[in-house]
């Protein structure tokens, strides 16, 4: 829309008139003191084309411009921080070309603090990986209630090139643990200040009628140390039935960096995998009813009551 409008005192207030879009993302879009709306200025929600991260005061209608993109980069979907003056969002690649542009597997989330920006998540995409660095595209960052952790969707690269229909949608977190170094073997790679990992596990070929998952997406913080997310599963005749799901999270650094029974960092062959004891766990079961599954369209993302 052109206008951001805003509901006060029961009546609707337009602040926002530049004859452009303004794009709100679908949480933590006010600024701690509640002063402030952050947005994007995509043409939609669809066309990943913004040049600039942008806040509007409720109060006077004043645009601040929080970061603007250069060498032909991309940026979008920003969110803030609860505590502080910072903010998160999608960045697209600089310098795009054919063999490297914007999309699922080719982004990456960074932080903007004070007029500086810094990478979120690592990216290396040559084997062997490295621990805490992703090999691919972040989306939809947002802080948990504390401010200590990211949360975030993903896709992989490396999985992408050896068959997209491997590259499955994760949910991943960036946990206060880096910074993470990457050696930058390939021009497109880089470090980040986060130490990220998955912490879904999904499967190409879910046995139907089980709890296996070929997608995990639309997550919530449940807390601090708990996300929720929705979870594809397959019915007993093989139908796509998405269904609620939840997974506790490690609760200190040595948690966060311990290997399973999978490497955090992903094989040549394999996406990365969560650290050890992290587990998802159902929490809807709705394959026999007459409409089963949660419902997704419009899309929406999970939520949890903050008391």
């Amino acid at each position: 829309m052109a206008g951001t409008v805003l509901y006060q005192d029961h009546a609707m207030k337009q602040i926002t008139f530049a004859p452009r879009n303004h794009l709100l993302t679908n949480a933590n879009t006010w600024t701690p003191d509640s002063q402030w709306l952050v947005f994007d200025v995509r043409p939609s929600g669809a066309s990943f084309t913004g040049e600039t991260i942008e806040r509007v005061n409720i109060h006077t209608g004043e645009v601040e411009v929080i970061y603007r993109a250069s060498q032909g980069a991309h940026v979008g979907v920003v969110t803030v921080h609860p505590k502080s003056d910072k903010y998160v969002f999608i960045h697209g690649p600089e310098n795009p070309d054919e063999t490297w542009h914007y999309d699922f597997h080719h982004r990456r989330g960074v932080i903007a603090k004070g007029g500086k920006v810094s990478n979120l998540d690592a990216m290396d995409i040559t084997a062997p990986y490295t621990p805490g660095a992703l090999r691919g595209g972040s989306h939809v960052h947002v802080f948990s209630p504390d401010g200590e952790r990211v949360s975030f969707t993903y896709n992989d690269h490396v999985m992408h090139q050896l068959d997209s229909a491997l590259d499955l949608r994760n949910v991943g977190v960036a946990a206060p643990f880096g910074p993470v170094n990457v050696q930058k073997q390939h021009p497109r790679e880089y470090s980040g200040s986060h130490w990220c990992v998955l912490v879904s596990k999904t499967t190409p070929t879910p046995q139907p009628g089980s709890d296996e998952i070929n997608r995990a997406y639309e997550e919530g913080w449940v807390g601090n140390h708990a996300l929720a997310f929705i979870g594809d599963t397959l019915s007993p005749k093989g139908e796509k039935v998405p269904e609620l799901f939840i997974v506790e999270l490690p609760q200190d650094e040595a948690g966060w960096k311990a290997a399973g029974d999978a490497p955090l960092s992903g094989t040549e062959t394999t996406l990365p995998a969560p650290p050890r004891g992290v587990v998802q766990r159902r929490l809807t079961f709705t394959h026999h009813r007459a409409y089963p599954g949660l419902v997704n369209v419009p899309r929406h993302w999970v939520r949890c009551n903050p008391q």
